[in-house]
């Protein structure tokens, strides 16, 4: 493998550390159980307690230990909802029959409760005269408005996936942990995680006691003022996201050496280190760890994180996303699109569409992209074509249609929605691109199977209602390929932009530089990568935020509010030349 470093010093486990007295911590349930106890009045005649969960928590070991150090009466919130079916009918315009596809629910929590039992169930609280009163489960605030303490029991999305790889859960309000876990990420993308987030948006102001719940048996729990103080400590400094690395069927290799992963693994294909939605933040509060979900970070701050601008554009969504695509000694992606934006917002109801690049962090001499459509072919034919390959009639010829491109380190690639594209075996991607990262539509997947041993989901109708027959070779070399141009340079340091397409919303800008190089957020949050170079320190020219470590090949995020900073090469990477890739929103 061309370039890598000559042993990892990628960071894993990134984390921000926080010495605050004042901030309250426990591990183990016993410990947990103890802080919250101590924060019900014991002077009250009746304290009404709230324990709130997002989706996938394990409700079972909660009532097994909370019951054991917590007596009193308990009330549960799958009590009170519609049967599974009335939820599933439900949630069902939202999830549809499509295997991949479905819509952004609009849903509330209060949406999935049956009203007469949730009535029926405030009515009984509020009759108990005496005693604590627990409420426990998803939306259990709704059954308890008024209530002494809310304890929210939290969890990453990572974790999530890997419950429903292991049949371990069920969707939210259901019984379904035997189905495919795709379908039931899918469930939870399209309707879950909205449900949950919009509930817990709510309770984060006024949250008493947070527990970390990923890793089953081993609770972990910090006060609720102090995780918000954190997170808005964090819109004020550099930070990174605990990365996620997943094996696929074209996975490479690369990742295993550079990122210090599991050699006996079979391969990595993905890494999600820059995408809010998947990641989680990792805090040491007073010498203990806890894991958070990064998103939480986008809903209570997401003003001084993105800035004014793209947060009114975007909302309480973090446009930005970086991932890994590791296909060194693995195989080709899938040959696939994106819908344009008339296309998602119409049938999808999306704002917005999954713009994106690819940046060749490294690539072996034989590696090419497909990038765009051959001169004069005819889109019907390859239609066709295509169709005859997914009924297994014949394998498709990809290089009949498809342009394909050689590859070498450092390459851009610009991927606006329509655009044909893949990329081939014997290359490691840094995908920039926008959020809604669902919205793929493969076309031809080289006859392989998943994981699972099915073929995964092809998607030729929808593409070929997207593809842009205009990005021809003539286009894309011009418009697509290596856009490079220098914006400054001076002693030491040389900025260029190498994108993105002006179809997409997202600017990219390379800087190379040996020694300090001032940066500046703008009106965007930044979010950038070190391409080059074994380490570089981010820096404060006023002194604002403590000196941050970044490792080659390590994503990491500015926010808006910070302003200016500097990269400089250091330790290991002083004396050398780095280069790092940055990422903005146009406004």
């Amino acid at each position: 493998m061309s370039g890598k470093p000559i042993r990892s010093n990628y960071d894993k486990f990134p984390v921000t550390v926080i010495e605050d007295a004042t901030i309250q911590t426990a591990t183990g349930w016993e410990a947990v159980c103890q802080v919250i106890g101590a924060g019900i009045d014991a002077t009250a005649t009746k304290q009404v307690v709230v324990l709130d969960c997002y989706h996938g928590v394990r409700e079972e070991e909660l009532v097994a230990y909370l019951t054991r150090y917590l007596p009193g009466t308990y009330y549960r919130t799958k009590d009170c909802l519609l049967t599974a079916n009335a939820i599933q009918a439900l949630i069902y315009p939202d999830v549809t029959d499509d295997e991949v596809f479905g819509y952004l629910t609009r849903l509330q929590m209060i949406d999935l409760f049956d009203p007469v039992k949730l009535d029926k169930s405030r009515t009984a609280i509020n009759a108990i005269a005496a005693g604590n009163v627990y409420v426990l489960g998803p939306g259990a605030a709704l059954l308890a408005p008024e209530a002494d303490l809310v304890v929210y029991f939290d969890m990453p999305r990572w974790e999530i996936q890997q419950r429903f790889r292991r049949n371990e859960i069920s969707n939210l309000g259901v019984q379904n942990a035997s189905l495919k876990s795709a379908l039931q990420y899918k469930q939870a993308f399209f309707v879950d995680w909205r449900i949950c987030d919009r509930h817990k948006k709510q309770l984060m102001p006024r949250w008493d006691l947070v527990v970390d719940t990923t890793i089953g048996g081993k609770p972990k729990l910090v006060s609720g003022p102090g995780l918000n103080k954190a997170y808005q400590q964090l819109t004020t400094q550099p930070f990174r996201l605990v990365p996620f690395f997943d094996p696929g069927p074209w996975g490479g290799q690369w990742m295993k050496e550079v990122c210090d992963l599991d050699r006996s693994a079979a391969n990595y294909a993905w890494s999600f280190d820059g995408v809010p939605e998947e990641n989680s933040l990792l805090f040491r509060f007073n010498g203990v760890e806890f894991e958070t979900p990064a998103i939480n970070l986008v809903l209570a701050a997401s003003k001084a994180l993105l800035g004014e601008a793209v947060q009114a554009r975007f909302g309480d969504e973090f446009p930005i996303r970086f991932d890994f695509l590791d296909t060194m000694g693995g195989g080709n992606l899938s040959l696939q699109v994106h819908p344009t934006t008339e296309y998602i917002q119409e049938h999808f109801g999306m704002h917005y569409t999954q713009d994106e690049s690819y940046y060749i962090l490294d690539a072996e001499p034989d590696a090419v992209v497909y990038l765009g459509v051959k001169e004069d072919i005819d889109p019907a034919a390859m239609i066709d074509d295509l169709r005859l390959a997914q009924q297994g009639a014949t394998a498709f010829d990809a290089d009949q249609y498809a342009a394909r491109w050689p590859v070498k380190k450092h390459d851009h690639f610009l991927i606006p929605a329509g655009t044909l594209h893949c990329s081939g075996k014997n290359s490691m991607v840094l995908e920039i691109s926008a959020t809604p990262f669902i919205f793929t539509f493969k076309l031809w997947d080289w006859g392989r199977m998943g994981l699972d041993g099915k073929p995964r989901p092809i998607n030729i109708e929808h593409g070929k209602q997207v593809l842009d027959w205009s990005r021809t070779p003539a286009f894309t070399q011009a418009q697509l390929i290596n856009a490079v141009s220098l914006i400054g340079e001076g002693e030491g340091w040389k900025e260029e932009k190498t994108g993105l397409h002006e179809r997409e919303f997202i600017e990219t800008r390379r800087h190379w530089f040996s020694r300090p190089v001032l940066h500046h957020t703008g009106a965007s949050v930044n979010v950038l990568n070190l391409v080059q170079g074994r380490e570089a320190i981010v820096e404060s020219p006023t002194g604002a935020f403590e000196p941050f470590v970044v490792h080659y090949a390590e994503t990491f995020i500015i926010p808006q509010q910070v302003g200016a900073y500097t990269i400089t090469p250091h330790g290991e990477g002083a004396g050398t030349e780095c280069a790092t890739i940055k990422a903005f929103v146009r406004i």
